[in-house]
């Protein structure tokens, strides 16, 4: 019988039909302000991309931080756990899993079995995360989407001296009245935020060890992506879908519960 992951994060809910055989159906949809009926609304496109019911379920597992909203869910579990549990299924060789999403960012080391030996998470301020991204985008007038191909034709990325989003935006805003181009300021949030999630990560002593996977909405940016691997000196792993790791994750927990009471 299918089993369910659902992680809820601030800004995107993800839901996650797992089959037997592993195949497995999703959808992602924006949380909005009530995290319970984004957890059914998108479990529902869920399960009809997957031909089943919410009854046929063996079990629902929750992640996210709106886990505890969600009625359906037979049990929860941490991102951390979920976010390593996903990215070691897709990529067997992972060692470092660095997420960053809407509203917070993650730094976590996994051994050869993929189990956690080490994290660090910022989600208390906005500064490295997709947030940041979204304000900044705001201010140079330009769609979030299109941040990432903009910035690939940058000259001379633009040094943001502060990592604070009010202050930085401000910073933006004087540099561009300034003449600097959006192409090179785009590069340099990039730049400031791969910065912050690195030291980030760097201050818990993980040591970004190869293979690097890179999960979260903010993933799908060309540009963050092109950062990242210029300051890892490194090439970075990226799943097909970045923003699902989590619901697999949490769904391949399902499973193994599933297995265990029959």
């Amino acid at each position: 019988m299918p089993v369910a992951g659902i992680d809820v994060g601030a800004v995107s809910a993800k839901a996650l039909i797992l089959r037997n055989d592993h195949t497995f159906y999703f959808s992602i949809e924006p949380t909005g302000h009530d995290v319970s009926k984004a957890a059914e609304r998108v479990a529902a496109q869920a399960l009809e991309k997957a031909g089943c019911t919410k009854v046929d379920l063996e079990y629902v597992m929750a992640t996210g931080y709106g886990r505890y909203a969600i009625p359906f869910a037979n049990e929860t579990k941490t991102e951390i756990i979920c976010h390593a549990k996903g990215a070691y299924f897709l990529i067997p060789q992972a060692r470092t899993i660095i997420d960053i999403g809407g509203q917070d960012s993650k730094v976590i080391a996994i051994d050869r079995k993929g189990k956690v030996t080490d994290f660090v998470m910022n989600d208390k301020c906005a500064a490295g995360t997709g947030r940041f991204l979204e304000v900044m985008a705001s201010a140079l007038d330009l769609d979030l989407e299109d941040m990432g191909h903009v910035s690939l034709t940058a000259r001379n990325p633009s040094q943001i001296s502060t990592t604070c989003t009010v202050f930085a935006e401000s910073e933006v805003v004087s540099l561009r009245a300034k003449g600097e181009t959006r192409e090179n300021l785009i590069a340099g949030l990039h730049r400031s935020v791969v910065s912050r999630v690195i030291l980030m990560g760097l201050s818990a002593s993980i040591n970004f060890t190869k293979e690097v996977v890179f999960t979260g909405g903010v993933a799908k940016n060309i540009g963050v992506r092109k950062s990242l691997e210029e300051k890892l000196c490194m090439q970075i792993i990226i799943p097909e879908e970045p923003q699902i790791v989590g619901a697999l994750g949490a769904a391949l927990l399902a499973a193994e519960v599933s297995v265990k009471d029959m």
